[in-house]
């Protein structure tokens, strides 16, 4: 049954996963995500619903365990953070070339390299652009509270099997560790069958055998993969583009902000227009596929753009393609896991755009 419950970020998207039917966890401990894993544990999840929990020997054995149950089509998931990620790429390449369904989380902490255990943003490139090798993409999406952590593993389920895509879901080191009231959706019961038509089951009499694979050594073949792959993503901008707009009907200036920066972004726009200012925030809950008719449709009628976020200056690359030049897109970041202040993001908006 449906409950309010105090919960970690973490928590929330392992109780979530519990909850919306999943078969399988297999992952690797890594702060700032490793509450995921034990939750499993401590909660019996085998016991609650028969779904299989795994710790892997490390997160390259774990995304190819993804591989081989996704194949299945079962509901399958894994969690890590950046280094770990960035350890899984190949295999996430692979699951997006055999179209498999599967559920992603990364808790983003700071780098590059092993940096440290504080909150960032500074894995969009990775998560948005593709990053192993070949043309594909992951459907993101991007939490900015504890209650989207929980309400986003069905939406990412749903995604994955619809698309035949892994799912991704962006969240940062504030955001799976911040403990926050959710409601807990009512448990999705989990499917004991077989039911995707092109899953793997073993060969059965009277049907032909079933293969899962991103190999085709014909050229031709390959082309023809990728523009069927091409022509999927196409359909995930036309038809899955999520976002939040927060008081942009009558903004000037606009902040475009994801995750916990969407969080300060929020008293931002509170700040400035106590100061005269009328700002509006764009709140990208996709990250691919992106909200760039939005941004362009606002690009006709606002002075400027700040992209606020935690790293050097990502996804400020995205806007500036979708605003394609109209207005003024400029980026305010903090790196090294500091978290900038509403105050200095009015301050930015202030010195980058407006008093220029």
């Amino acid at each position: 049954m449906a409950e309010l419950r105090l919960m970690k970020g973490n928590e929330a998207i392992a109780e979530a996963a519990i909850r919306a039917g999943a078969d399988g966890y297999f992952g690797y401990p890594i702060t700032p995500q490793s509450e995921v894993l034990e939750y499993f544990m401590a909660e019996n999840a085998t016991e609650r619903t028969g779904m299989v929990v795994l710790q892997a020997e490390s997160e390259v054995a774990s995304i190819y365990m993804v591989y081989g149950a996704a194949s299945t089509g079962k509901k399958i998931m894994t969690s890590s953070s950046s280094p770990g990620i960035s350890l899984m790429q190949e295999g996430l390449s692979y699951l997006a070339g055999a179209e498999l369904p599967c559920l992603v989380l990364n808790v983003v902490r700071g780098g590059p390299g092993l940096g440290d255990i504080q909150p960032s943003q500074g894995d969009y490139f990775q998560s948005v652009k593709g990053g192993g090798h070949g043309d594909y993409k992951l459907i993101v999406l991007a939490p900015s509270s504890v209650q989207e952590m929980s309400d986003f593993v069905p939406l990412a389920f749903d995604l994955a099997f619809k698309y035949r895509n892994p799912a991704l879901i962006l969240a940062d080191g504030a955001i799976g560790q911040m403990m926050e009231k959710v409601d807990l959706f009512e448990p999705i019961p989990r499917k004991t069958e077989i039911t995707e038509p092109w899953a793997v089951k073993g060969k059965q009499p009277g049907e032909p055998k079933r293969t899962i694979t991103s190999l085709d050594l014909d050229p031709y073949g390959m082309e023809k993969h990728n523009e069927h792959l091409q022509a999927k993503y196409r359909a995930m901008e036309e038809n899955d583009v999520r976002y939040e707009a927060i008081q942009c009907d009558d903004a000037e200036y606009i902040f475009v902000a994801y995750g916990v920066s969407a969080r300060i972004c929020q008293k931002a726009v509170q700040l400035a227009r106590e100061k005269g200012i009328k700002a509006g925030l764009l709140r990208p809950i996709t990250l691919f596929p992106f909200p760039k008719k939005q941004l362009a449709e606002l690009a006709d009628r606002v002075k400027g753009f700040l992209a606020v976020e935690l790293s050097a200056g990502q996804m400020v690359e995205d806007v500036r393609l979708a605003v394609n030049g109209k207005v003024k897109v400029e980026h305010f970041g903090r790196m090294g896991g500091i978290v900038h202040s509403p105050f200095e993001v009015v301050a930015a908006l202030e010195s980058k755009i407006i008093n220029v």
